[in-house]
């Protein structure tokens, strides 16, 4: 999964919600640096990564991707799920989607301090160009897909996973309607796990 949907599955946390964030930037036992229920955050996105990864849902979807885009066909999934997240998100949220993300916007602001110095440079344009809103549109998802892969050097031309997208739209959707299901019932239960 990727931020948008990371952020959605910490609940109205703040400090889970910047662990779920930042988590990606934080490697090996770094998330030991930080208060208590941020640590417990990137701890929480580290668990969503590894059933994501596992799960025969994401796998199946995956395979639309594979054979254009083979080892980064899982990042661009990530990407494609965040997509329906924001397309459908009237489905999962009371508050409408500008305005979570404007508090969500707003509670980094806040907390800007104990952010990792990459998380600090990504914000600005973040907030700029509204990522976790333009996922909602195909062109916001290529425009994020088109930047990833400036990050890697163009290795691997993933913005052009719209077609594939597009092509299979109707069936990723359903898919990642049913896998979502599965990673809340698992979320949940994890943030009970942390709360002992």
């Amino acid at each position: 999964m990727n931020f948008l949907a990371h952020i959605y599955l910490s609940g109205n946390d703040t400090e889970l919600q910047i662990g779920n964030f930042i988590a990606d930037g934080i490697r090996g036992k770094d998330y030991l640096n930080f208060p208590e229920r941020v640590s417990q955050g990137i701890m929480l996105h580290r668990n969503i990564d590894t059933f994501t990864d596992q799960h025969p849902i994401f796998k199946q979807t995956k395979k639309y991707f594979q054979p254009e885009y083979g080892l980064y066909s899982g990042i661009i999934v990530d990407m494609v799920y965040d997509h329906f997240l924001a397309k459908n998100w009237n489905d999962f949220h009371d508050q409408k989607l500008e305005l979570f993300v404007d508090k969500f916007y707003n509670t980094l602001d806040f907390n800007y301090t104990i952010l990792p110095q990459k998380t600090q440079l990504l914000l600005p344009i973040m907030k700029s160009e509204n990522w976790l809103v333009s996922y909602k549109e195909l062109e916001g998802l290529r425009n994020i897909l088109s930047k990833m892969d400036n990050r890697m050097k163009n290795k691997s031309n993933m913005q052009n996973a719209i077609k594939d997208l597009t092509l299979n739209y109707k069936n990723i959707e359903q898919e990642f309607n049913l896998f979502f299901v599965h990673l809340i019932a698992y979320t949940e239960k994890k943030i009970l796990d942390l709360e002992k």
